[in-house]
């Protein structure tokens, strides 16, 4: 039988990758649980978007629902609602890349200049902590210390003042948010400027400390400039995810004081899905419609950043 060169080269590029996969075969195999995990868990659901452009009935399920092209993405911006939401989304997710993201480098800057080791895990373990901790704990506690019968309350008693109303608040149910995020997650996301600090070649700061550079000017011209790339990788994932609020925190902190402060995206997307009448081709419709801007805003981000000189986060 005649096999032809376009043939032959198929097969030897063949067996030349199962060689390959069976001389790596030890990290094929610890790669093998993440993939399937994101094939199961991650890949294998989005099959469910269909509904986005379907008219969900239950008798139908997923697959049987008849087709209705782009009716739901249509009531998307006729209802008022979703653009409140959208629009406190941005409002609340701006705030966030300007007092939240700078509080991971600036911890991580600030431990790195710790000179006693055994203090720097110390630091580094207690804020690091509340990371592993879930929002329904965490807000368990807040809730017990900022009560009218909480800890801050009967302190502020104390000193002859009356109690403050701290969750019920709307003016200041935002800035709970920043700071209750810097708290839990900051010196988690620190761990990734440390270890891109800790890349940086001694022998700078050596010949700064020759030429008579303080600490300050140590950071200014050597740290920051040394860890931009991964700011600037940071950033642009962050801005990958400007259309989402964190459901968690904003749930487990919002109340009906403070109803109109906390009506962002997320919320409005399980209001929608579970609270009223549920419209599940509608509110996939806007999960999916999320999901883009925020793939929009990611590759605007990388982008900008290559127009700057700077390396990007894809290609």
């Amino acid at each position: 039988m005649n096999v032809s060169f376009s043939e032959r080269t198929q097969t030897h590029k063949f067996r030349i990758l199962l060689t390959s996969i069976w001389k790596y075969r030890m990290v094929y195999t610890l790669l093998a649980p993440g993939l399937i995990w994101y094939i199961v868990f991650v890949y294998g659901p989005m099959g469910g978007l269909s509904l986005a452009f379907k008219s969900y009935t239950a008798s139908g399920g997923i697959w049987g629902s008849p087709w209705a092209g782009l009716v739901n993405f249509k009531y998307i911006f006729l209802d008022q609602a979703f653009m409140r939401s959208v629009v406190r989304t941005l409002e609340i997710n701006l705030g966030r890349i300007v007092f939240q993201f700078p509080m991971a480098i600036v911890i991580a800057l600030l431990l790195n200049e710790v000179l006693f080791l055994k203090m720097k895990k110390s630091l580094q373990t207690i804020l690091t902590f509340p990371h592993f901790l879930s929002w329904v704990v965490l807000s368990s506690v807040l809730i017990t210390v900022l009560s009218y019968d909480g800890f801050v309350n009967g302190i502020i008693r104390a000193f002859g003042f009356k109690s403050f109303n701290f969750l019920g608040n709307e003016p200041i149910f935002v800035p709970m948010l920043y700071i209750t995020e810097i708290w839990k997650n900051s010196g988690w996301g620190a761990i990734i400027y440390l270890a891109a600090i800790s890349g940086i070649d001694a022998e700078q700061y050596e010949a700064a400390a020759i030429d008579g550079v303080n600490r300050f000017q140590r950071i200014f011209h050597i740290t920051l400039p040394s860890i931009m790339p991964t700011i600037i990788v940071m950033f642009i994932l962050t801005m990958g995810g400007l259309m989402s609020t964190g459901f968690d925190q904003i749930f487990n902190l919002s109340n009906d004081a403070v109803r109109e402060a906390a009506e962002t995206l997320d919320m409005y997307i399980y209001k929608i899905s579970f609270q009223s009448a549920p419209d599940f081709s509608y509110s996939t419709a806007v999960s999916l419609f999320r999901s883009v801007i925020n793939m929009a805003f990611l590759l605007l981000a990388d982008r900008i950043a290559k127009l700057a000189g700077k390396e990007g986060l894809m290609g």
